[in-house]
């Protein structure tokens, strides 16, 4: 594949790397501190812009970053389409066909995977790394963005990580300096675990990126009539947990005392009660929480008087108890489970789009 030096002095215009991402990981900052690096200490010219939403912890981020020879001017401001080095923040985001987009053989992926996930690699895109970045981020008292930042100097083939360690002290030293040490303890476990993931199928026959081909990007001429939104929620797949930074609450449902304090302190109404009996007495019973929707914020552990929600290890809790989908927020991708319909789903807006995207109904 050959890395950022290999590929320009091959002749090749640009270096580019394309970071897809969720809110709340900090790509945005991943982005740039990679465009400050090559002016400031690869001896390039380089640029950097990210694409997002309302700013909010859970929407879709994007990052975009081109490297030039010095001599040379970067007069191209569009997004990337065919990176050379495509950096996956979180492992939820590979079934979304709109992360593989224009990935070839030139391409190059650094994925941040979950432990002992069992990843199928898919075919097209030439090489593929990866490593356990939130493990890292949680061991070092980082964040994920700089654990992906050493991971992605190693892939870009940059021999040492000074350039990097510097970049990170400019960035972070001055703003957060208490947390400067953890931060490029994380970056260099970064540089130093990530690691090159062997294909071992040619093709992922249900990998979205194979099904990609006939379908057609909205745009002003092609879209819902109405005026209708149909990527609806904080999402394109409503799907919260990628924001997550490592800890869940943990519901223990016999200390709860059904205060409703975590229901109003929930930023995205994760908590359902429902008409039950608690001591003798008819009243609102929580039932539990959705998991799908919850961005990991802990406002509710922090809030709750009797110890009933509690920080648990993400990882360590592969079948969490008390799940349960909020079905007025229902809006769980198929790779997830099987829902049965809601008002949306038999809607004449859902049904074009279904139709729009060459699927049966």
């Amino acid at each position: 594949m050959g890395g950022l030096r290999e590929k320009l002095e091959s002749g090749k215009e640009y270096y580019e790397i394309r970071l897809e991402s969720i809110g709340g990981l900090g790509a945005n900052l991943c982005g740039k501190m990679l465009g400050e690096l090559g002016v400031k200490y690869l001896d390039l010219n380089s640029s950097s812009f990210s694409s997002y939403g309302s700013e909010k912890t859970g929407t879709p981020v994007k990052g975009f970053i081109r490297y030039c020879k010095k001599e040379k001017e970067i007069r191209v401001h569009y997004p990337v389409t065919q990176p050379d080095l495509l950096v996956i923040f979180h492992h939820a985001l590979l079934q979304d066909s709109g992360v593989w987009k224009g990935c070839g053989e030139q391409t190059d992926v650094l994925i941040a995977l979950e432990p002992r996930q069992n990843f199928r690699i898919p075919a097209g895109p030439g090489t593929f790394y990866g490593l356990e970045a939130q493990r890292i981020a949680m061991e070092t008292h980082s964040r994920i963005n700089v654990v992906m930042l050493g991971a992605s100097l190693k892939v870009m083939g940059i021999e040492s990580l000074e350039a990097g360690e510097q970049i990170c002290r400019d960035t972070l030293g001055k703003k957060y300096p208490d947390a400067l040490r953890a931060n490029l303890e994380g970056m260099r476990r970064g540089y130093e675990e990530v690691q090159k993931l062997e294909r071992t199928e040619q093709t992922c026959r249900n990998c979205p990126m194979q099904n990609t081909g006939d379908q057609t990007e909205w745009g002003y001429e092609n879209a819902p009539m109405g005026g209708i939104n149909p990527r609806f929620g904080s999402t394109v797949t409503a799907d919260l947990s990628p924001s997550r930074q490592g800890y869940i609450p943990l519901f223990i449902k016999e200390r709860c005392i059904n205060c409703g304090l975590c229901f109003s302190t929930c930023p995205d109404m994760v908590f359902q009660f429902a008409k039950g009996e608690y001591k003798g007495r008819e009243m609102m019973v929580n039932q539990g929480l959705d998991y799908y929707h919850c961005k990991g914020c802990l406002r509710c552990v922090d809030v709750c008087p009797v110890n009933a929600l509690v920080r648990g290890v993400e990882s360590e809790h592969p079948k969490k108890e008390y799940f349960l989908s909020n079905q007025e927020l229902l809006r769980v991708p198929e790779y997830y489970e099987e829902a049965g319909p809601d008002g949306y789903i038999t809607s004449e807006s859902y049904l074009t789009e279904k139709r729009m995207e060459g699927g049966e109904v």
